[in-house]
């Protein structure tokens, strides 16, 4: 059964969730599969298996475990009749969604890996990087952002990249999907719809025919996509990407019922596209009235959150505020200093 709020604007016709190695129909052809991660405040990941012919294509694949795996093997017993899976589609490289990737396609031989280029190349670079000690550049950077020695030696202890602790081999090659791409899934036609922020190239996938968004983590129905700054892209403005994004899917029509990666799939897309701008322009408001002195990252970050944050939560919430920060810097309604110490102070721009 579903738990959702009464005061929810969406709504959720899919009448229950997948249970344990179980498919729900979605839509003619389309099953849902529900699988357990390890992440807390997602604790799931939908995925997505859709009859393509004389084989199946499964959309996204859940982390890199032995538990998982297990699952999969009892969905493919239970549900293929037989047919192989000839297709493997990842909205974006992260582990709950790129994970086994590499497993299914050696699973089943003639198999293929099919993403935008830039998700793959991320997901393959952050694989091969297998550098166990925390890298000075990286130091240097959450230093930049205020972190005091005693956080950064704690930091240092973590390692570096557990990435391929979460994700199976990722294929050497791929077959590249593009924006605006339309392609055939069972017979109907699927178009890619790439939104950016929460990854570099996320692949949505939409069926005009059925009325289906596979949304990936572009839009979820109860909470915002994680929208950070990271090492890798240091000065990057990923908060005006995904606003930006968020207009691509206007277009769609009303009732789409949105696939998303957490949460229920549900009804009422303009509605929550209204809300997650709404979302990101009271954060960024909340963080400009907060710099109306200089401040380290870390001292003007909480002022964004409505809840007390944790020491645990530090790493994320910084990574979100420094996005809000550089949106406010890329909008001119913030600029940023290097101080006579080292870290960078953010005020209001005069």
């Amino acid at each position: 059964m579903t738990d959702h709020r009464p005061d929810d604007p969406l709504t959720y016709p899919v009448g229950r969730r997948p249970d344990h190695a179980e498919c729900v129909e979605v839509a003619p052809g389309v099953q849902w599969i529900r699988m357990q991660i390890p992440i807390p405040g997602l604790d799931f990941i939908n995925l997505w298996l859709i009859e393509d012919g004389d084989g199946w294509t499964i959309v996204d694949t859940g982390l890199r475990s032995k538990k998982t795996q297990a699952w999969w093997e009892e969905i493919f017993a239970k549900y293929l009749g037989g047919k192989p899976v000839t297709r493997v589609i990842c909205t974006h490289f992260h582990p709950d969604h790129m994970g086994l990737a590499g497993w299914l396609v050696e699973r089943f031989p003639g198999a293929v890996l099919w993403m935008s280029f830039g998700e793959w190349s991320f997901g393959r670079m952050l694989w091969l990087d297998t550098q166990e000690e925390m890298p000075e550049e990286v130091v240097r950077f959450y230093r930049r952002l205020g972190w005091g020695e005693q956080a950064l030696a704690a930091f240092r202890k973590r390692g570096y990249n557990f990435y391929s602790q979460v994700v199976y081999d990722v294929p050497h090659g791929v077959r590249r999907i593009v924006d605006g791409e339309s392609f055939q899934i069972g017979g109907r036609a699927w178009r890619v719809i790439v939104g950016q922020g929460h990854s570099p190239e996320h692949a949505c996938l939409y069926c005009a025919e059925l009325g289906l968004l596979i949304s990936g983590d572009q839009i979820l129905p109860r909470i915002t996509p994680h929208i950070g700054i990271y090492p890798s892209e240091p000065d990057g403005n990923p908060l005006q990407l995904y606003i930006d994004s968020i207009d691509i899917f206007r277009p769609l029509p009303a009732d789409t019922l949105v696939l998303p990666a957490h949460g229920d799939p549900f009804r009422g897309l303009p509605l929550r596209l209204d809300a997650l701008a709404h979302h990101h322009d009271v954060r960024l408001e909340r963080l400009y009235v907060a710099c109306d002195k200089p401040q380290t990252a870390l001292e003007v970050v909480p002022a964004m959150f409505s809840r007390k944050l944790k020491p645990d939560d530090m790493r994320l919430a910084s990574a979100e505020g420094v996005a809000h920060l550089h949106c406010l810097m890329g909008m001119g309604r913030v600029v940023r200093e290097m101080a006579s110490d080292g870290v960078y102070r953010y005020r209001r721009a005069a």
